[in-house]
């Protein structure tokens, strides 16, 4: 099977130097802060939510480099093209073709085999509108990999953008999504509208 996921980049030093202290100042200047604490774990999925602006990539970003974290994200491969590309990939993302997501979620799992250090950023709206049900990927990923899923957040009533719970996914998806909503139900989206139910379709079927 052709490869979906381009090469890696290499990951930045785990250690606060200049960029954390640009972030610092960032998110001073935008009057955000950091919140939480880096997992002991180096290999893990983290999911960034909510999504509804281009300001919550932003505010992500910054608190990433704040806790000199060196995270992987997906992005729709326009993101990477023309004068954004390099910046993108600088910043840790991955283009990926979203037209032919086939074999996509098991190559991903299988590169956490590859890897010493793999936190892999998602953002499981897959949109910045409203949506009835988030993309699984994030779930099967973890799953799969056998690593722990990190609930990240970007608060707009607290104006922070952070790291919360590691949560060790049972497989269940019903009792595991349980514990997503549970946390998210008190964080505020920028654009609250476009914030819709946290539900995987995959829930649905178990009911059924």
């Amino acid at each position: 099977m052709e490869s979906l996921v381009p090469p890696l980049p290499e990951p930045v030093p785990l250690k606060r130097g200049l960029m954390h202290h640009l972030a610092r100042l960032g998110l001073w200047l935008v009057g955000w802060r950091a919140a939480g604490s880096v997992p002991e774990a180096r290999k893990f999925v983290v999911i960034a939510v909510p999504h509804t602006s281009n300001w919550d990539f932003v505010y992500g970003m910054l608190a990433s480099w704040w806790f000199a974290v060196p995270f992987r994200w997906l992005g729709k491969r326009s993101l990477f093209e023309g004068w954004l590309g390099p910046l993108m990939r600088f910043c840790g993302g991955l283009p990926i073709d979203r037209s032919h997501p086939e074999g996509l979620v098991d190559q991903l799992a299988a590169r956490f085999e590859e890897e010493e250090v793999l936190m892999l950023g998602i953002a499981p709206e897959g949109t910045r509108s409203h949506a009835e049900h988030w993309k699984s990927g994030f779930y099967r990923i973890a799953l799969g990999a056998k690593v722990p899923l990190v609930l990240g957040f970007i608060d707009h009533d607290s104006r922070q953008a952070g790291i919360g719970p590691v949560l060790s996914l049972t497989g269940d998806m019903g009792i595991d999504m349980d514990e997503v909503r549970a946390f998210y139900a008190g964080i505020e989206a920028r654009r609250p509208e476009g914030f819709g139910p946290i539900r995987l379709r995959g829930e649905d079927e178990q009911v059924e």
